[in-house]
């Protein structure tokens, strides 16, 4: 860790959102696209900071958000401009449907961008409308029609399930109509109810429970796989081959740079964040808020737990003895498996993954 040759992803943070969707907890603003500009100068700041000494080479850049579709290109065309990037880069920008004409699309296929991800959450309208989605079933898939008429190869959506009033009926439909779409990548998360958001203050009614939540995974996963997507994370499924790299450095317990209002980092064996207050970080970019020196033991225990949420696990040859005891409890029950010293997740165990990362971390 802390080598340059070790430091070959960057994730970028836009908050600027032209409104909050209920379920959503990020470090998102609506009605604040006055501080763009600004935002700019301080992002082009920080990364410049951070950047000139060490001069490296990166293979991922991941611009999210809030919705950086609602920022003009040339933003991001300077921005890129100020990183060393490989002649494979995967990079990738978070698209709202409904926010991205294509010659929009055109213009982030020019400056760089080779790989969307694109907010659909669900192709029914009333649920989008239950979300406070601002995009229609039909905005999604003109969205995607248009990304491939602007050249991206590199297509993955994300989408919820578990929403108030859904039933796996709509579900599958919902996955049927994304494997119509000839998408590379689909992501599937359950609904999560957290606090300071629409839904925290108000719990929504009709939730499904818990077996119904659990049916619609079980569901995802059929589905996906009986259609030629891998199953490679527990909410992550791709084409052969169109595993996200950058999320990939995440889970693998890789370093980073995180730039932008609330992002985090992971540099020279130090976790970061940047201040969660827009003005005090367009004022001083390049002050971390927070930062911690992870012990030996801490990185070990990340590494397990980021690592355990990928199907093919994780080398565990270095540390095994450490938790025999709670790998045999688990290897007994049938929720993890061993072998060649990579330790995995079973089917039945993601359904209970919560508890068992727990427990590896606690010992």
């Amino acid at each position: 860790m802390g080598s340059t040759e070790l430091l070959k992803s960057i994730y970028i943070h836009i908050p600027f959102c032209t409104t909050k969707c209920n379920y959503c907890n990020f470090i998102s603003f609506p009605r604040k696209q006055a501080f763009i500009e600004s935002y700019f100068v301080a992002l082009e700041k920080e990364i410049s900071f951070n950047l000139k000494e060490r001069n490296p080479s990166f293979n991922t850049v991941y611009i999210g958000g809030g919705t950086p579709s609602i920022t003009d290109g040339f933003y991001y065309e300077k921005l890129l401009c100020l990183i060393n990037l490989f002649a494979d880069a995967e990079i990738t920008i978070e698209v709202n449907p409904g926010t991205a004409s294509l010659q929009y699309l055109e213009k982030l296929r020019e400056i760089g961008f080779n790989r969307l991800s694109i907010g659909v959450q669900s192709f029914n309208n009333g649920l989008l409308s239950c979300l406070n989605r601002q995009h229609s079933a039909e905005d999604a898939v003109n969205t995607v029609k248009q990304a491939r008429e602007a050249g991206f190869a590199n297509i993955g959506i994300d989408l919820m399930y578990g929403l108030p009033g859904q039933g796996l009926p709509d579900w599958e439909k919902t996955l049927h109509k994304a494997i119509s779409l000839d998408l590379e990548h689909i992501s599937a998360y359950g609904l999560k109810i957290e606090a300071g958001t629409k839904f925290g203050e108000t719990l929504p009614q009709n939730l499904p429970d818990e077996d119904e939540t659990v049916r619609m995974y079980l569901k995802t996963i059929e589905i996906l796989e009986n259609n030629g997507f891998i199953h490679y994370e527990i909410s992550n499924f791709c084409k052969p081959g169109h595993e996200s790299k950058h999320n990939l450095a995440y889970w693998n317990n890789r370093e980073y740079f995180g730039f932008g209002l609330g992002a985090h980092g992971y540099v020279d064996g130090v976790r970061y964040s940047n201040s969660e207050v827009l003005e005090d970080y367009i004022a001083r970019p390049t002050r971390r808020a927070r930062q911690k020196r992870l012990s030996k033991a801490e990185i070990e225990e990340e590494g397990i737990f980021l690592g355990l949420r990928l199907r093919n696990g994780l080398d565990i040859s270095g540390f095994k003895g450490k938790y025999s005891d709670i790998i045999d409890k688990y290897t007994l029950l049938g929720l993890v498996c061993l072998k060649n010293n990579r330790l995995a997740l079973t089917p039945e165990g993601i359904l209970l993954s919560n508890n068992i990362l727990a427990e590896f971390i606690k010992g």
